[in-house]
């Protein structure tokens, strides 16, 4: 014996499948180790051709390569801004760079503490000269 179903009930239910099977479309099936050589704070711009080409990308690559348009973003926030998983934004990402929409590059590294002794060396020098 089954419960009556509730029409109210089953859109919840559509809703909740559609945003499960959405991103694995988006991808078109493809897996998630390809998107193994993003890190999160890789930095993304669209590259100088990429706007004459764009017409060719699907809605989600053309919304990357227009968010990208701006400059250097991180992967995270290209994700954050279109609201997608960053799984699914690192398949994009590697197949807008090997179709040359993308540039990437490194995120600048930080900058290295100076060593405390010779910050303290510094300081006594200057506060013998200046008082």
């Amino acid at each position: 014996m089954t419960a009556p179903q509730d029409p109210e009930r089953e859109e919840d239910v559509e809703v909740e499948t559609s945003e499960l099977v959405r991103p694995y479309v988006i991808i078109n099936g493809r897996g998630f180790a390809d998107g193994d050589r993003f890190d999160l704070v890789t930095l993304v711009t669209a590259s100088s051709e990429s706007e004459h080409r764009r017409v060719q990308l699907d809605p989600e690559m053309r919304g990357v390569v227009d968010l990208c348009a701006g400059g250097y973003l991180s992967v995270a926030e290209i994700a954050g801004h279109l609201g997608l998983p960053i799984g699914i934004v690192k398949v994009l990402l590697v197949d807008l760079s090997e179709r040359g929409f993308v540039v990437t590059r490194a995120p600048i590294p930080p900058a290295q503490l100076a060593d405390i002794q010779v910050l303290q060396e510094v300081l006594d020098g200057l506060q013998a000269r200046f008082g």
